[in-house]
């Protein structure tokens, strides 16, 4: 009996080993179908591998990247979550995690993330960067830089940390500064095309209107499906006077990205500009749909409204506007609708 059993273990340990074997290469192979675009095909590699080895904790944050890049976020989630749990090690689970509730737009879920991902490896230059864009979002833009500038010196040849740091600086009025990064993220990476847009708004922001216009044109060449891209082109021709022109761009902007508020908002302010009263208004409609908390958009549709003699829907506008803190809105309110 115990030459059985001592047959029957290695028998066992074998088939354990070459489930693990198995389990590695099938890890490998949807890794492989992910980075050619099949993401689904790299999720049934991934649960098979998974179904061999329960315990293998890279399997699970690669199925969740392959979620990821399907938009299922929560389901990546889910599959990180594992991960972790499987090894509490495992930094890029966590960096991972932490871009996923990014996207999310859970700001301080991601920073636990990336801070634990940094706590087990220092040297880790994406968390840095990933990081300083949550901060730049929540408008930390000096603690932004501070992360960008520790990933630039982990990864000197980074052509998109140079140019978030651009837009860092863009951010904190550095208009010229900000051009210095860019240049260095565009000789980096002369294919960035976000280095280029950013750029050209910069250079928006400077009051040079035609410059700005052949950096977008250049992104939008590299990217032609670079939506903030025709956005921002957009902005120049307005400030050029091309309004036209302008509607085109945002018309195209919005295809790319039929949920940017801040597009139709802009739109609807050319909009009113070409005296197209009745057109700007559905467009300030459509941007407090998408984002009901800019005031600014009720008070461009109050103006809007009265231009067409709605006064009563100016004052709505008016009262609605402010009641969230604008000043304006509210001396209107007070002249007008009572």
């Amino acid at each position: 009996m115990k030459k059985i059993f001592f047959i029957l273990s290695v028998l066992i340990l074998s088939c354990g080993l070459e489930n693990k074997n198995n389990a590695i290469e099938l890890n490998n192979t949807g890794l492989a179908k992910n980075n050619l675009g099949d993401y689904n095909g790299a999720i049934v590699d991934y649960n098979k591998a998974i179904e061999l080895d329960p315990n293998l904790a890279l399997a699970y944050n690669n199925r969740a990247l392959a979620k990821n890049n399907l938009e299922d976020n929560n389901g990546a989630i889910v599959d990180y979550n594992k991960a972790i749990e499987l090894d509490p090690n495992l930094a890029l689970a966590y960096t991972n995690r932490g871009s996923t509730k990014y996207e999310l737009r859970d700001y301080s879920g991601a920073i636990v993330d990336y801070n634990k991902a940094i706590e087990l490896d220092p040297n880790d230059d994406v968390s840095y960067n990933q990081r300083g864009l949550v901060k730049n979002d929540l408008g930390d833009y000096y603690g932004a830089m501070v992360d960008y500038n520790k990933s630039i010196e982990l990864n000197p040849n980074s052509a998109i940390v140079y140019n978030n740091i651009g837009f860092a600086k863009n951010n904190l009025g550095d208009y010229n500064g900000a051009i210095v990064d860019y240049n260095k993220a565009i000789e980096l990476d002369p294919n960035l095309a976000l280095a280029y847009s950013n750029r050209g708004l910069a250079k928006n922001n400077l009051g040079d209107y035609n410059g700005a216009i052949i950096d977008y044109n250049k992104a939008i060449e590299l990217d032609p499906n670079l939506a903030v891209a025709y956005n921002n082109r957009a902005i120049a021709k307005d400030s050029l006077e091309d309004y036209y022109g302008a509607i085109i761009d945002y018309n195209k902007a919005i295809e790319l990205d039929p949920n940017s508020a801040v597009t139709y908002s802009y739109r609807g302010l050319t909009k009113y500009y070409l005296e197209d009263y009745y057109g700007a208004i559905l467009d300030f409609t459509k941007s407090i749909e998408l984002d009901p908390n800019d005031s600014e958009n009720y008070s461009n549709r109050a103006y809007t409204r009265e231009m067409v003699g709605d006064l009563n829907g100016a004052c709505l506008d008016y009262k609605k506007a402010a009641d969230m803190g604008d000043s304006d809105a509210a001396e209107m309110v007070a002249n007008q609708c009572n």
